[in-house]
């Protein structure tokens, strides 16, 4: 499905604006009917070591991305399999070679892989910036987002007939990047968990400064048709995290950190649990508390609900804190040791998406999520238990 998208993108990207908004409507059917029926077991994964061969990745003055990576991933491998010798265990990459994007991803979906894990390195023009970031597909929220999967996709330039073999996508150019949005899918739930785990681990477990999930359109992560993450350990560019990342002991540390993200995950989706918090604070804004009114005014007994993810965190914050002000009606989930806080529950779904626009005002990042039974469940499911 998502291959039909990048051929109706590759017509309409260089058209007026009238081709936009077709195109838009066009992701907006395919992404309605695609489904995936995933089984809750993992059984398969597969892991990318980014880069290799003739492309280098990011450079530091001492290190390459590539051979950073590559550590990590076959360590990170080394610990999935000694816990798990049942999981079938597949590397895009073992050794130092080129492989282009589409058969990074060729190789996950061939696989029938259940998760997908693409290891990275960043690097800034500021030695200063530092930390760890994890990212889901999507369309980049700020321009540094957006830079960050340009650097990334800019590898399929290393290929002859580059574009002709994307469709006609060009890395360097901003206005390609509008086939990523709503194409996350069925999958999107399930990155989402996995990228905040991970970076929950990072920050907790091993010492690293997080510097959070983040989405963005990263082109060998669109071609997956499982849940997919693209992990950035570190900057090579900053001197300090450099030397980190070239010791056996920082490779460790972030490759088990990845381990235990997955361990939660795989625990979570085949055995999840979901504890509800409910608080309230002081109405403040009202605009905002009229959508939210609005978007709990069915409040039922219904086993199916949607609400607004507006944050999550692997520490518990303060519901009177500055980052939720003027906002009303909290609510409070911890899911796998990560606090998820939400505002709004109804059955209606358009109601929650117009509370999602309102709130949106003040927190960007905002997204809808579904819960059933009490456990979370992806926005197509639930609009499946919607119709039966």
């Amino acid at each position: 499905m998502n291959i039909i998208i990048s051929k109706i993108l590759s017509k309409l990207i260089k058209r007026s604006s009238i081709g936009s908004i077709l195109l838009l409507i066009a992701l907006l059917v395919c992404n309605r009917s695609y489904s995936q029926n995933h089984n809750y077991n993992i059984k398969t994964i597969v892991i990318d070591a980014g880069h290799g061969g003739k492309d280098p990745g990011a450079m530091g003055k001492k290190v390459k991305e590539k051979d950073i990576v590559l550590n990590i991933a076959l360590k990170l491998g080394s610990y999935i399999k000694q816990a798990y010798p049942n999981i079938h265990l597949i590397y895009t990459r073992k050794t130092d070679v080129f492989i282009p994007l589409n058969e990074r991803s060729n190789i996950a979906n061939h696989s029938k892989a259940d998760l997908f894990i693409s290891i990275h390195a960043n690097a800034n023009t500021n030695p200063k910036i530092r930390g760890t970031e994890t990212y889901t597909l999507g369309l980049h929220k700020t321009k540094e987002n957006l830079k960050v999967a340009m650097k990334e996709n800019s590898v399929m330039l290393y290929e002859e007939d580059y574009s002709t073999k994307y469709e006609g996508f060009d890395p360097n150019n901003p206005a390609s990047y509008i086939i990523f949005n709503l194409m996350q899918g069925v999958n999107r739930d399930k990155s989402i968990d996995l990228a905040e785990l991970t970076e929950g681990q990072f920050k907790n477990r091993a010492g690293r400064h997080s510097r959070g999930v983040r989405e963005a359109g990263f082109w060998v992560l669109k071609q997956v048709s499982s849940p997919s993450i693209l992990v950035e350990v570190g900057f090579v560019s900053n001197p300090t995290e450099e030397k980190y990342l070239n010791t056996k002991k920082g490779q460790d540390y972030l490759a088990s950190a990845i381990f235990r993200a997955f361990r939660q995950y795989k625990n979570k989706i085949e055995n999840s649990s979901v504890v509800l918090i409910r608080s309230k604070l002081a109405e403040k804004d009202s605009s905002l508390i009229a959508a939210q009114k609005k978007a709990n005014s069915k409040k039922t007994n219904t086993e199916l609900i949607y609400c607004v993810q507006i944050k999550s965190s692997s520490k518990k914050i303060p519901l009177n804190s500055k980052e939720f002000k003027n906002l009303t009606n909290i609510d409070e989930r911890i899911t796998s040791g990560i606090y998820k806080y939400s505002i709004g529950s109804s059955n209606n779904y358009s109601e929650i998406v117009l509370l999602q626009n309102e709130i949106r005002e003040k927190i960007k990042d905002c997204f809808v999520v579904a819960y059933y039974k009490g456990k979370r469940i992806s926005l197509s499911k639930a609009k499946k238990l919607k119709k039966s």
